[in-house]
């Protein structure tokens, strides 16, 4: 890998495997789009070739270069790796998805629940000496049940 990345971090050798992307080239059509020397170019095409991204083959008396991405696979691996979001991403994705849906439920139901209410008139009237128990509402089981399973939804997205 890491011979792999010393060849790509040349700004020519990097383009060089822009243009072998789109055909096998020979090592004098390759120059001849540089301004600089053919030795330079052999040069950087020895590199690219000693790394595994190019295969030349003997064509006559000419050598044709062509792309071999294989190498790149485990560089780009790591590169995901290295990208990837840490693991308390994974768990700020799951609390913002599980808020949404909480959201979207709440809007769903309310017009349900308002449609099966009594009206103000004939609710029943509270009276002074009724007791005023001011206990925090209970959870619904399904409420309970979504945030339980937050933290193993958290857990299987790790291991995935």
């Amino acid at each position: 890998m890491d011979e792999v990345a010393g060849a790509i971090a040349d700004p020519v050798r990097r383009e060089i495997l822009l243009m072998l992307r789109d055909e096998p080239l020979s090592a004098g059509q390759i120059a001849a789009r540089f301004a600089i020397s053919r030795p330079a170019i052999s040069r950087h095409l020895r590199v690219l070739r000693d790394a595994g991204l190019v295969r030349d083959t003997a064509d006559g008396r000419r050598r044709v270069y062509t792309l071999v991405t294989e190498p790149l696979d485990e560089l780009t691996g790591w590169l995901a790796r290295l990208t990837r979001p840490s693991g308390w991403q994974h768990r700020f994705d799951a609390l913002e998805t599980e808020v949404h849906r909480t959201r979207r439920e709440r809007r769903t139901t309310a017009p349900a629940e308002t449609a099966a209410a009594p009206t103000r008139a004939a609710a029943p009237r509270r009276t002074a000496t009724a007791s005023t128990n001011t206990a925090a509402p209970t959870r619904t089981a399904a409420a309970s049940t979504r945030t339980a399973a937050l933290p193993a939804e958290a857990a299987e997205e790790e291991i995935a």
